[in-house]
């Protein structure tokens, strides 16, 4: 890794199947900062993420993200990079049948955790970050839309990423809630772990000042404005 860069892309062409929604993409995000990630839908914002995540392959160009090489990414180091890279989604994706604990057992169990102690410990431990240690025993139906997200986030914290990657986090949530859940990722990318977060709500850039990259007529603007 170069410096303390966590994710650096070099001219990099982002296609879905055989159309190129990016191109000559260059992005540097160091440990610990806190970026937006904005742009119309359709933009290719979901595509940038797919491609540090290991969903989109790189055609052209350099990438490299918590340590791995994109470009040479086999199919096998999918799942070693995904435990360095923590993803929130804007629709939660909870086990709707499991509590609170065993939604985070089961992605530990997924990542090759084995020791219970050493698991139940963890569980814990993330649930005190985001402010549910109360909830452990709890479904995700007995809970609110917030700390549905809160959850997801403590899920996305299990294997300490470098790394949180944040999808619309704050699409199905009141302007409050949204507020609080920025609030925590702050906190998280102040602890050392870069956050990425694509977003439409320009209420939460305006209110949270950070970073702004902005995905538009094809191309990755870096430092861009609102």
């Amino acid at each position: 890794m170069i410096g303390n860069s966590v994710i650096k892309l070099q001219n990099i062409d982002v296609y879905q199947q055989k159309h190129l929604v990016l191109a000559n993409v260059n992005l540097q995000i160091d440990k610990g900062e806190f970026v937006f990630l904005i742009g119309q839908t359709g933009s290719g914002k979901s595509s940038l993420l797919k491609i540090i995540y290991g969903e989109l392959h790189i055609v052209n160009g350099e990438g490299n993200a918590a340590g791995y090489d994109l470009k040479k990414l086999l199919e096998k180091d999918v799942p070693f990079l995904r435990r360095k890279l923590g993803i929130v989604f804007q629709d939660f994706q909870l086990l709707t049948d499991r509590t609170v604990e065993q939604n985070l057992e089961f992605v530990m169990k997924a990542t090759g955790w084995k020791d219970k102690t050493l698991i139940a410990e963890r569980t814990r431990d993330v649930l005190e970050k985001v402010g549910l240690r109360s909830k452990i025993k709890k479904m995700p139906h007995e809970l609110s839309g917030g700390e549905q997200q809160r959850v997801v986030i403590a899920r996305a914290l299990i294997n300490d990423p470098e790394i949180i990657l944040a999808d619309e986090p704050t699409g199905n949530l009141d302007p409050d809630t949204s507020e609080e859940i920025v609030m925590l990722l702050r906190q998280i990318s102040q602890s050392g772990t870069a956050v990425l977060m694509a977003t439409h709500d320009y209420h939460i850039i305006r209110t949270f000042p950070s970073r702004i990259i902005k995905c538009e007529g094809g191309a990755v603007h870096e430092d861009a404005k609102i």
